[in-house]
């Protein structure tokens, strides 16, 4: 690398949390030395519960790397360039990224157990642990709060790692306790002789880890006069205030696994079936059913509303530029479902097919429908107290021969009825590279424009970085009438949103953590495990035409496939013949729910005709006319 502020290596963790505290000298010698403390900030984590039983987030952050200047006081004073990598909340450092691989460490330090300071104005970030100090510039300011969230997410690790440990022995020294006290009334047999046959002692796991850290903060240097003691310009020393953050999974009293694991669709054709159709739109070609995951495109519009709290959130903050980010942070959240699922694909909706969703943990309701065949339009309507959210999304897909391209036409709409908001954005192209062998991956790119059409106090631009070293990256910014930066903010869109601006600097956006085994379940995460649930008490409320009635879909989703196959090849027949009925009529197909109209820009768009809810209320589907899909 030619630059110490290349774009930072792939990473996989955002920092949950993160606030500030302006350090303010008791003394001061002159002005201009109280303007450089003032720019200097004390980083507050988010205190960890020591309680014990108590529940941390225990996600392993991933490693982060990339060069960054690095300040020596003796011999060399001055900056040099260094190659830093951040990995289990260790943070190394090298010469270069040649020496790490052979891995030459010229010195390394447990972040969580150092003081964290930055100065945004000159992107510097200073580590303190008292005999360790290491002084850190970045190139830019777009690396410097990347690194400033790293750490942060890392430190949480490690202390979470900690008070998880801590919170071990001290029930171990309960447990000891009891049993002592027990085998003291003859109630229970030798603790000696019942630790025997159970698992290590969590007090030896504390031990080892605390060697562990003692290991680190010794370190192997060559540069160890630069990091003990205060050099000329290093930032001063503050307690840390805490705050609690304590991560407990709620339970929403649905189902938090599948029916069955994923099949393995290695035996399928697909480069056949692919290179046969190079150049065409792939909607309109048949697959196996192997090939795709038991959710169809309506749902998957719903997905998009797994974080709806950043709607909430937005609903509530009366600053427009403000809320203007937390609606890009949703902009940007609806993509992070994609990042384990390129394996397989949703099934297409039949012309017709509708699915509702009906989330009271979460305050909305939805209704999707397949309103065209030809091009494929699926709409969607969802209804809060807080915001509106509809879209209708048209997908083209290519196979250029590696790689697969998305391209969605429709637009996202959202309004803010407390304050008049209209929100629309379009949605950026998503590529599927490597299609054809086991290192597949997925990237989005392209840029999106929120506006907000009942207002132009401020727009908004988010850029999905194409091929950059640091997969997934998106950046962002809140413009004013004049065209000024007010906001900004970025990260990576599998793993969270930073903003540096808002009063306090945080994290407006992390994705929840993936259920366990999600891989063997096509990548789910416990939301998408959620959308296809067919409970008896909800079964008789639905229309037929209803996505989980699909028997195809759910024969996939119960691990059989050889008969979705055949039901996916009868549905799509029947579809078929049901058009051509149609035709020889001198007929469309009218839509049952949405309706199509024109939007301020001359678009046609299709919005919902609100009779779905009333008819499920009164008289109820059941009372209905309705149209047969499937058998």
């Amino acid at each position: 690398m030619d630059s110490h502020g290349s774009s930072l290596n792939r990473s996989q963790s955002v920092a949950s949390g993160l606030e500030k505290t302006t350090w303010k000298p008791s003394h001061s010698r002159s002005s201009r030395f109280v303007s450089i403390i003032k720019d200097w900030e004390v980083i507050d984590d988010l205190q960890v519960d020591m309680q014990t039983g108590g529940e941390h987030d225990m996600t392993i952050p991933g490693l982060c790397e990339g060069y960054l200047l690095k300040r020596r006081k003796w011999p060399l004073k001055g900056w040099h360039k260094r190659y830093f990598v951040l990995e289990a909340g260790i943070l190394r450092y090298s010469r270069n990224q040649q020496d790490v691989s052979r891995g030459r460490v010229q010195g390394s330090l447990d972040v969580s157990l150092a003081v964290m300071s930055i100065n945004k104005k000159s992107n510097r970030i200073d580590l303190d642990a008292g005999d360790i100090l290491y002084h850190m510039k970045a190139k830019s300011h777009e690396i410097f709060y990347i690194w400033v969230t790293k750490l942060q997410a890392h430190r949480l690790y490690k202390k979470n790692e900690a008070a998880t440990l801590h919170s071990g022995f001290l029930q171990t020294l309960s447990f000891s306790t009891a049993a002592g006290q027990a085998q003291r009334n003859g109630d229970l047999p030798a603790v000696g002789r019942h630790s025997s046959h159970g698992p290590p002692s969590v007090a030896d796991s504390a031990a080892e880890y605390f060697d562990a850290s003692d290991d680190v903060l010794c370190g192997s240097s060559s540069e160890v006069s630069d990091e003990s003691g205060l050099s000329d310009g290093s930032t001063p020393n503050s307690d840390i205030s805490k705050s609690p953050n304590s991560v407990v999974a709620k339970s929403t009293g649905r189902r938090t696994t599948l029916p069955a694991t994923c099949p393995d669709n290695s035996h399928v054709g697909l480069m056949a079936i692919l290179y046969n159709n190079i150049g065409k739109d792939l909607a309109r070609v048949s697959m196996p059913a192997a090939l795709n995951e038991p959710v169809n495109l309506l749902q998957r519009l719903c997905e998009e509303l797994e974080y709806s709290e950043l709607l909430d959130t937005a609903s509530n903050t009366p600053d427009p530029y403000q809320r203007m980010v937390y609606i890009a942070a949703f902009a940007i959240s609806g993509y992070s479902t994609a990042m384990f699922r390129n394996r397989y694909k949703p099934f297409n909706p039949v012309l017709g097919e509708t699915y509702e969703c009906i989330r009271e943990d979460r305050g909305f309701r939805l209704i999707s429908e397949q309103v065209c065949h030809h091009p494929p339009i699926s709409a969607c309507h969802a209804e809060s107290e807080n915001y509106s959210f509809w879209q209708d999304q048209r997908w083209k897909n290519k196979f250029w021969g590696k790689s697969l391209e998305i391209l969605p036409t429709g637009m996202v709409n959202v309004t803010l009825p407390r304050y008049g908001d209209h929100y629309e954005w379009n949605k950026v192209v998503t590529c599927i590279h490597n299609v054809l062998s086991q290192q597949r991956y997925l990237e989005h790119y392209g840029e999106v424009t929120i506006r907000n059409l009942k207002s132009n106090v401020c727009t908004c631009k988010i850029t999905f970085v194409k091929v950059n070293k640091n997969l997934n990256e998106v950046q962002g910014t809140v413009l004013d009438q004049s065209g000024s930066i007010i906001h900004r903010f970025g990260g990576l869109w599998h793993e969270g949103i930073f903003c540096d601006t808002l009063p306090t600097p945080k994290c407006v956006w992390k994705p929840n953590p993936q259920p366990k085994d999600h891989l063997v379940y096509y990548g789910f995460s416990t939301f998408a495990m959620e959308l296809n649930e067919l409970t008896p008490d909800l079964k008789p409320l639905l229309p037929p035409s209803d996505s989980r009635l699909r028997p195809d879909q759910r024969l996939l989703e119960d691990g059989k496939v050889e008969e979705s196959d055949m039901k996916k090849d009868e549905i799509e027949e029947f579809q078929r013949e049901r058009r051509k009925e149609l035709s020889k009529k001198g007929e469309e197909h009218i839509p049952r729910f949405f309706k199509k109209a024109k939007d301020a820009c001359g678009r046609d768009v299709w919005l919902t005709n609100e009779t779905y809810w009333k008819l499920r209320e009164n008289p109820g589907f059941a009372k209905t006319e309705n149209l047969i899909l499937w058998s």
